[in-house]
């Protein structure tokens, strides 16, 4: 799906909405200038993942997004600063 600026102005409400990615496009230089993705749900993800689906840990498949972004950030951080020492 694909808007300019001026209908998301003009229609705040279809980012509230969002189902599928959105595509922002600067109409004069015909580019797209960003790509706004809706708020991810444990379905989504999934679906999203595709051929990966199954590299998802078990115990962050029933999780919501802000769980498994907090798992991921420590994980992370835990990762970084061991192999530091």
């Amino acid at each position: 799906m694909q808007a300019g600026l001026a209908e998301i102005q003009k229609n705040i409400a279809m980012l509230t909405h969002l189902t599928e990615p959105l595509q922002v496009v600067d109409k004069r230089r015909k580019r797209i200038i960003a790509t706004v993705y809706p708020h991810l749900k444990t379905n989504n993800a999934r679906r999203l993942a595709g051929k990966y689906g199954n590299r998802i840990p078990a115990d962050l498949q029933d999780v919501d997004y802000a769980q498994a972004r907090e798992a991921a950030m420590v994980a992370a951080f835990t990762e970084k600063h061991d192999s530091a020492d």
